[in-house]
């Protein structure tokens, strides 16, 4: 495990949490760009993918299971059915629920594959699909409440998993992935630079840290972003790019 992973993670959930701490209730039915969803659903959603988390850590056999009978409407409904609980016991299910696949997580031994909905991973690459996909929901929230999306500390695993997941974009739209490295080099608020690929790359992918981020969850639309980039792989992978398992699709909706 990468030190200060688990801790990030920790932080980000602590981060969306104390935001919703201070809604009033009926704020908690706001609507967010996700169709049908509002704030309450976007808890609850994460919520119930930090349980199912959960299983596959500590009980694959059962995961399978579960996920081999869902319905396809399964994460609609999950969502449906959180939503309807007090804002309060909400809250508390999700941080206890969270609380306790981290500590799942740090248990898992070096080199162990967890299933998962998509490609099975390691339990580093769990944990920061966890952070990746609260974050991105915490942005749907933030939509919800009028606030932009702000930089976390988060972000350079979010981008580091938009990356690593750069093959499994193409091939989720049916197309081959690139054969030529791709330079990334993304600025943080700070003026630091992120970076990923071969310096000499002849393609290259370049702007800021958190329009990158928010490209490959696919919070916001390219034209409305500040990147840039370089050579043809590079340019269609700004289309499709997206860090989450499952189908391409547009926005929030394609995150659940």
């Amino acid at each position: 495990m990468r030190p200060g992973l688990l801790a990030d993670l920790a932080a980000e959930g602590t981060r969306l949490e104390t935001r919703l701490a201070g809604l009033a209730t009926e704020d908690w039915a706001r609507a967010t760009p996700a169709a049908g969803w509002t704030i309450a659903h976007q808890v609850a959603h994460l919520a119930w993918t930090d349980e199912l988390a959960l299983l596959a850590t500590s009980a694959p056999t059962a995961f399978a299971l579960r996920t081999a009978a869902h319905p396809a409407d399964v994460v609609d409904r999950a969502a449906a059915e959180g939503a309807a609980e007090p804002p309060a016991a909400l809250l508390r299910r999700w941080r206890t629920g969270r609380d306790r696949l981290a500590e799942a997580l740090a248990a898992v031994p070096d080199g162990v594959r967890l299933p998962w909905v998509g490609p099975s991973m390691s339990a580093p690459s769990m944990v920061t699909a966890r952070l990746m996909e609260t974050w991105a929901h915490g942005v749907d929230v933030g939509d919800a409440l009028g606030r932009p999306p702000s930089a976390s500390p988060g972000l350079d695993h979010v981008a580091h998993l938009g990356v690593r997941a750069r093959a499994f974009a193409f091939a989720a739209h049916r197309l081959p992935p690139p054969s030529a490295p791709i330079r990334v080099e993304l600025t943080r608020d700070d003026g630091t630079v992120w970076v990923d690929g071969p310096e000499d790359a002849r393609q290259r992918v370049d702007g800021p840290l958190l329009d990158f981020c928010l490209r490959v969850v696919q919070r916001r639309p390219r034209a409305a972003l500040a990147l840039e980039a370089r050579g043809p792989d590079a340019d269609r992978w700004l289309d499709v790019a997206q860090a989450f398992a499952g189908p391409p699709g547009r926005g929030s909706d394609a995150a659940r």
